[in-house]
């Protein structure tokens, strides 16, 4: 195992003892921001399969509307129909924090005045089917792109938060042990090569007085 290019001294172990300490509480808050970061994406990856197949069925039963009113009128009566809008919405954004990640929160308006922009005598029932489907189920489509687009930021934030979370676990933690283990040797060698020394000395003045 690799370690730290660092003088064996008692002040750089206790600074080495103080990052460690500081490397493993940092370790574990992110683990523990990982699990609850993956318990909230599995929650919205649920919640976006039954979103999208709501929302696809939907979606399918007003298309097969628009193709029941294609085939009792005309292509250029629909298009005529539907080409001025008698109603509009409002998008409004903001943002709610999972677990430090920002994700886009969609609120829908829709101002007053009827969906039918058009005379009910010029085409037929299943077109005000249809309008009346796709109206009712486009606040359940930005809400699917809300959860979707939720899933893909915490998608990515759990892959970083992970890397950082390895890193630590098996790059700077090992590597911060591996040099307090070496600096503690060092010290271990000087402070024997020390004690034999003076030994040595004592033995040495010993030999002389007499």
């Amino acid at each position: 195992m690799a370690k730290l290019n660092v003088n064996p001294t008692r002040m750089e172990l206790q600074r080495l003892k103080a990052r460690l300490t500081t490397a493993q509480k940092g370790h574990k808050l992110l683990k523990d921001k990982t699990d609850e970061m993956v318990r909230r994406f599995l929650a919205l990856i649920k919640e976006n399969h039954k979103l999208r197949k709501q929302v696809e069925a939907e979606f399918s039963i007003a298309l097969k509307g628009f193709m029941l009113c294609s085939a009792v009128s005309s292509p250029a009566i629909i298009e005529e129909a539907v080409a001025m809008p008698s109603t509009s919405i409002t998008l409004q954004t903001s943002y709610s924090n999972i677990m430090g990640v920002k994700v886009p929160k969609l609120e829908i308006g829709q101002s007053k005045g009827s969906i039918y922009p058009y005379s009910f005598v010029q085409v037929s029932a299943e077109l005000d089917d249809a309008l009346a489907r796709l109206t009712e189920f486009l606040p359940k489509l930005f809400y699917l792109s809300e959860v979707e687009k939720a899933c893909n930021m915490l998608a990515d934030e759990i892959q970083k938060t992970r890397r950082r979370v390895n890193a630590l676990e098996y790059v700077v933690i090992p590597e911060i042990e591996e040099t307090i283990r070496f600096i503690k040797m060092k010290l271990d060698e000087n402070e024997r090569a020390a004690t034999i020394r003076l030994i040595k000395v004592k033995n040495m003045i010993q030999s002389q007085e007499q």
